[in-house]
């Protein structure tokens, strides 16, 4: 890969995306779809969650059965007390009351390690399922136009990649086992109650219907809040993300009340979001257990006139209580399951909606770059660009650049000078037109391919974090150790970084702030210099450099410059001074180009900007 590189920040470019930068707030849109698609991401667990269903069910059975065996326990501490009062020589059979309980523990132990199982089962599918999540929203990103990231916040990226996917991990580990545990045992307690009442299991299912209405209408009171809890969590993080990042221009205009009050803003609706979200679900237990301890109250009163009608054994009655309880509570859990199954969905449906989001648009691979010979002709053929498809920044561009021609760009800003060399490098899609290099339209080769030919260095020093080294071989991986010493000394970097603490192995911080601005420039130049391009394409290099410097650069620029073809975006005009075709750009057209002498004669454009530039630097001096 060619390119300089990058750096943690975005280049400024398009129109500003809301406050902070961030995309104005939508609303949910297809709470059943994601969760469609996250089950096609389960799909290829299925092995697993059929061994996790089971291993529920199996856990259950054995919580289930244990009542029912204890009921057996309590007949006969029942039946040895009613012996003893009768004066019966043989009174509780401690004998067989140990020998349930043995069983009773046997029980447990399998029931727990069952659930151990399961949950240990399911936390590496959670985990997995999270990990693919993770990776598609990776290979994404490289899939998605530059424009994209133009209108939305990193901060907001980065939420979907961190917390809404940690959401649905978490969810998944948690709700999942719980539901499945929850429906086996509510199954299993009806069978059971069943066994012992038919009068008294009504009663207890018709409570049902009346605590789902409730847990219904709480959810859907509370769907909507726990979606804007995590849209408003994801503006926050890209508010602290891109503050954090900016602290010191933040800092430089004073705008650390304004950052607060913006911050204040949204973090005040998170919490008002959150707190409206957790109340309702947290109102699901108080409202399930009134309606438990309701009917709980009734089948009492009936259980103890069948008790006393002999219809039932006091057994029976101490067991039936039990599963009341043991009823009840996998519908409360399951309450309480629903409010994690909305952060999962408003968590899943961030993520898949950033995951249809359009793509670069692909087109048919028909050419190879080094199979092409490409040498680095240039043509624009009535190019046409717009960042929104009713608003032209390029209207209509045309130009033919021989190979090794030094192309200079000049304009005011907004003229779409960096726009041009963005289309050259297949960074956006074209309105209208077709740019060929070589003969072959751009669109022909691969961009990864069709990159491999071009060296970028911008006004922007786009720097990793880690060494030096590294980031110099950025430009061409495979290079050597003295490859790259000799990139340096050319690009006048190698002196200033055999000076650093740690020379070639120091490490960059993730600010790149532990070396000035010129510096950074540097390196970035001795990244393309080792890149080896057929195109170079210099957006306002020396930018960041002093006089000196410049003037070394320059040199080594020219020297890199040979037998290259070459666009340089400059605003000091003296740079470009030697360029073969200097095309001047205003408001997305060629206004003026030729040489630097035809278009000083011709006293236009050119000539004014160019004159302008020199009285300012005498009325500076």
């Amino acid at each position: 890969m060619s390119e300089s590189g990058r750096s943690g920040k975005r280049p400024p470019a398009g129109p500003p995306a809301g406050p902070m930068g961030m995309g104005s707030m939508e609303q949910a849109k297809d709470f059943k779809g994601g969760i469609r698609k996250l089950l096609s991401y389960m799909k290829p667990f299925k092995g697993h969650l059929i061994v996790v269903a089971m291993l529920a069910v199996a856990a259950s059975i054995f919580t289930i059965i244990g009542p029912k065996i204890l009921a057996m326990a309590t007949d006969e501490l029942a039946a040895g007390v009613a012996r003893m009062m009768k004066g019966a020589e043989s009174g509780i059979d401690f004998g067989y009351i140990g020998t349930i309980g043995l069983v009773l523990i046997g029980l447990y132990l399998i029931s727990a390690a069952f659930g151990y199982i399961q949950g240990h089962v399911m936390s590496g599918v959670s985990t997995r399922i999270s990990y693919n999540l993770r990776n598609a929203l990776m290979r994404k990103i490289n899939r998605m136009p530059l424009g994209y990231f133009h209108r939305n916040s990193q901060g907001d990226v980065l939420s979907r990649i961190t917390n809404d996917i940690d959401t649905v991990e978490q969810s998944l580990s948690q709700s999942i086992t719980q539901l499945l545990t929850s429906a086996a045992t509510l199954i299993g307690v009806i069978v059971m109650m069943l066994t012992i009442s038919w009068q008294m299991t009504l009663i207890a299912i018709v409570m049902v219907p009346v605590s789902l209405v409730l847990v219904a209408t709480l959810v859907k009171l509370s769907q909507k809040h726990f979606v804007s809890q995590q849209q408003y969590l994801g503006r926050v993080n890209g508010q602290v993300e891109e503050i954090y990042g900016g602290h010191v221009v933040m800092k430089a205009f004073n705008g650390e009340q304004k950052a607060l009050e913006a911050f204040d803003t949204d973090n005040e609706k998170l919490a008002a979001s959150a707190k409206k979200a957790e109340f309702l679900s947290g109102l699901m237990m108080p409202v399930m257990q009134f309606v438990g301890n309701l009917g709980y109250v009734v089948i009492c009163i009936v259980g103890a006139s069948l008790a006393a009608g002999g219809s039932v054994s006091i057994g029976g009655i101490q067991a039936f209580i039990q599963y009341v309880r043991s009823f009840t509570q996998p519908i409360i859990q399951i309450a309480n399951i629903s409010s994690q199954l909305q952060r999962m969905a408003a968590a899943a449906e961030r993520v898949f909606e950033f995951l249809d989001e359009p793509e670069e648009e692909e087109h048919p691979v028909t050419a190879a770059a080094d199979e092409a010979g490409l040498q680095g002709h240039i043509r624009f053929d009535h190019v046409k660009f717009g960042y929104d498809s009713d608003k032209l920044v390029i209207k209509d561009f045309s130009i033919d650049v021989k190979a090794g021609q030094r192309v200079a760009i000049v304009g005011p800003t907004g003229a779409g000078k960096t726009t041009i060399v963005k289309l050259l490098m297949r960074f956006h899609e074209l309105s209208g037109g077709v740019i060929y290099m070589d003969g072959h339209s751009l669109t022909e080769f691969s961009r990864q391919d069709l990159r491999s030919k071009f060296g970028m260095v911008l006004q922007d020093t786009w720097l990793f974090t880690g060494t030096i080294m590294d980031n110099i071989r950025y430009g061409r991986l495979g290079a050597t150790d003295e490859e790259v010493y000799e990139a340096a000394r050319e690009a006048q970097a190698d002196h200033f970084v055999r000076t650093l603490p740690g020379g070639y192995q120091m490490e960059l911080n993730e600010e790149t702030s532990n070396v000035s601005q010129g510096q950074k420039q540097l390196l970035t130049i001795a990244r393309a210099i080792l890149a080896d391009p057929k195109v170079l394409i210099l957006d306002e290099a020396t930018s960041s450099v002093d006089t000196r410097t410049e003037i070394l650069i320059q040199k080594a620029m020219d020297k890199l410059m040979e037998g290259r073809t070459s666009f340089i975006i400059a605003h000091r005009l003296s740079t470009i001074r030697g360029a073969d075709i200097i095309l001047c750009m205003n408001e997305g057209d060629i206004i003026e180009q030729g040489t630097h002498d035809e278009l000083m004669a011709r006293g236009g454009f050119y000539a004014n900007l160019y004159n302008s530039q020199f009285e300012q630097a005498e009325m500076a001096g």
